[in-house]
C-alpha cells in the first residue's frame, strides 16, 4: 500500500480492491478423492499499475483469516482452530509483490512474499487481466483472474490424518485461485 511519502509518477495509478467483487478461493483433496473448497469473505488490498512499465507495478493484500467460510461449520471452525490457521493467533493472511513480470499484454506473473500462519514464503501467482471498463457509478474498474498453489506443510500446516485405506484425510496441496476487482483511485 503506497504511504504518504510515496507519489505515483505521471505512468502510475492506485487501485482498490472492491471487497464485494473480489473473490479469494481455496480447494483442497478430503481423502484424497473430493475436492472441497472454501473462501474468504474479507479481503482488502491496493495494486499500483504502471502502464509504462508494468514489471514497476505492485500488489499487497490483507485476508482476515477468521472470514474463512467452506458452508460445513464445524470444517471452518476446525480450520480455524489451532490444528491449522490459528487465527486468534495468526489473524492475517497477507501477499505482498517483490517483483511483477509482464508475459503479454493481459499476463503476468506476480511473485511475491505470502505469509500464512506466521511464515512467510515467496509465491507466485499467474495473473491475467480479464477486463476494464467503467461502473454505472462513472467509476473506472479492472479486474484480474490469478492462481497458484501451495504447500501447506511449508506455512506450517501440518496437521492430519492417516486413513486405514492408505493415504491422509487432508492433501498438502492447496489450490487458490482469486478474482479482483479493482477501483481506479482519484489522484
Amino acid at each position: 500500500m503506497t504511504t504518504q511519502s510515496e507519489k505515483e509518477s505521471p505512468t502510475q495509478s492506485t487501485w482498490r480492491l472492491d471487497p464485494h467483487h473480489t473473490l479469494v478461493e481455496f480447494s483442497a483433496k478430503h481423502m484424497m478423492v473430493t475436492t472441497v473448497k472454501g473462501h474468504f469473505q474479507s479481503v482488502r488490498g491496493t495494486i499500483i499499475v504502471d502502464e509504462a512499465d508494468l514489471s514497476r507495478s505492485s500488489v499487497e493484500v490483507e485476508i482476515d483469516a477468521a472470514s474463512l467460510v467452506t458452508g460445513v461449520e464445524y470444517r471452518d471452525n476446525h480450520l480455524k482452530s489451532a490444528d491449522f490457521l490459528e487465527v486468534e493467533k495468526y489473524p492475517l493472511i497477507t501477499f505482498k509483490s517483490t517483483r511483477v513480470e509482464p508475459k503479454g499484454n493481459d499476463h503476468a506473473k506476480i511473485v511475491g512474499d505470502l505469509t500464512i500462519h506466521g511464515v512467510t514464503r515467496e509465491t507466485v501467482l499467474d495473473a491475467e487481466l480479464t477486463g476494464r471498463g467503467k461502473s454505472p457509478m462513472g467509476h473506472e474498474i479492472a479486474a484480474f483472474d490469478a492462481r497458484t498453489a501451495i504447500n501447506r506443510k511449508d506455512f506450517g500446516l501440518t496437521w492430519n490424518m492417516a486413513l486405514e485405506t492408505g493415504g491422509v484425510l487432508v492433501s498438502e496441496t492447496i489450490k487458490i485461485e482469486i478474482s479482483v476487482e479493482d477501483i481506479k483511485q482519484a489522484v
